[in-house]
């Protein structure tokens, strides 16, 4: 492997390197990052780091160290999000072939199926991705504003901070996953509801005997009020860290009622509860936090107890449908639920349930909303500080 770049006419100096880097040194950015010698050192120590050794093996070499055809190896390289390579690019590393027998192995000795492996595979693939990209923006931002960097000098200087950052980042991320692979394994214990009341520790089904929705849980969205009208107002750097102001509450809201944050999306946060009861005090706790934070708009919630159906991360079903069009029909600052959910939650004192006219939704027919307050019992105590 050359350790000096080739002339391109026309064009700044690339060398083999950095081409596999991906980069695109006619690209302003970048080429403010990468074009000194020094930041292009940088960047090839820190990747030696990050993947253990200098790139030595093309894609059938690392696929054959790896006891996979290069078939399937293929699968689980798009399965992660790499990019197609040729095979006389030399990308890859011992490690991607350990990765590929520590896969094979599972497979080969019948503790997976292939499909089950690439699911895994894919999972791991899209959420490291996201979780790395808001970890450098991260940083790359804390610089900018504490430090008073630019974000060209503050992304050159990352180059030489990540190295010490990498080992504890590494050991948190386990430990956070061990937390939540435990927290699921918890949650796959409990027996599900069959709709007369009894229970059952395998998916419902109905009087036919197909299966229906498989989980009783709870479903609820947060809704920013007029986001469009101010993301028209704003500059990119102000509307995002409205955004992020508004996801970190949210995330802590959730997480201390016990719920989980599925996903965003822009001014919306879809979130799940194990009881309707949770769900609930969740959605007060939720409207209140957004309604006093001087820096949020209002926002509008609803939650709505019923089966839903897990899958790559979400969920699916007629309760997340449901959910879904009823935070459209919420007065910002409320929380709405529907009659079937407002029924589960009579009788308890936490919570002042108000029917409201009936509406038609979309998909549902008549729906009637019920207009859900706290009521005398204690809520959700969250300390933001």
């Amino acid at each position: 492997m050359a350790s000096e770049d080739p002339e391109h006419e026309g064009g700044p100096s690339v060398g083999p390197q950095t081409q596999q880097l991906n980069l695109n040194l006619h690209n302003p950015v970048q080429a403010n990052l990468y074009r000194s010698a020094e930041a292009k050192a940088a960047v090839r120590a820190l990747e030696r780091t990050l993947l253990g050794s200098e790139r030595a093996l093309r894609r059938r070499e690392a696929a054959r160290r790896g006891g996979l055809s290069l078939l399937s190896a293929r699968k689980v390289w798009r399965a992660l999000g790499f990019p197609n390579v040729s095979d006389d690019d030399v990308w890859f590393t011992e490690q991607d072939s350990e990765a590929l027998r520590v896969l094979s192995t599972m497979v080969l000795e019948e503790k997976i199926t292939e499909e089950a492996a690439l699911s895994l595979v894919r999972s791991i693939g899209q959420m490291t991705d996201r979780m790395v990209v808001w970890q450098v923006e991260a940083l790359v931002e804390d610089m900018v504003i504490n430090e008073g960097m630019t974000d060209a000098a503050a992304r050159r200087e990352l180059l030489h901070l990540l190295p010490d950052l990498i080992d504890a980042v590494e050991q948190l991320l386990v430990y956070s996953w061990r937390r939540q692979m435990n927290a699921a394994v918890q949650r796959l214990a409990m027996r599900v509801e069959r709709p007369d009341g009894s229970t059952a520790t395998g998916p419902v089904a109905d009087e036919s005997g197909a299966a229906i929705l498989p989980l009783a849980r709870g479903v609820g969205f947060a809704d920013l009020v007029s986001y469009t009208a101010l993301s028209r107002q704003m500059n990119e750097r102000t509307l995002a860290h409205l955004v992020q102001r508004f996801e970190n509450l949210c995330a802590e809201v959730i997480s201390v009622g016990g719920g989980r944050l599925i996903k965003t999306i822009g001014d919306e946060v879809m979130f799940l509860a194990e009881s309707p009861e949770g769900g609930a005090l969740i959605s007060l706790a939720l409207a209140r936090a957004i309604r006093e934070d001087p820096d949020l708009p209002q926002a509008r919630v609803a939650f709505v107890w019923g089966r839903v159906l897990p899958r790559l991360g979400d969920i699916y079903g007629p309760t997340v449908n449901l959910a879904s069009r009823l935070v459209s029909l919420t007065e910002p600052g409320s929380v709405l639920v529907d009659a079937s959910t407002a029924a589960v939650l009579a009788g308890d004192d936490r919570f002042i349930l108000l029917p409201q006219p009936t509406r038609n939704v979309r998909g549902f027919g008549d729906v009637q909303p019920v207009l859900l307050s706290q009521g005398s019992g204690p809520g959700l105590e969250v300390d933001l500080e």
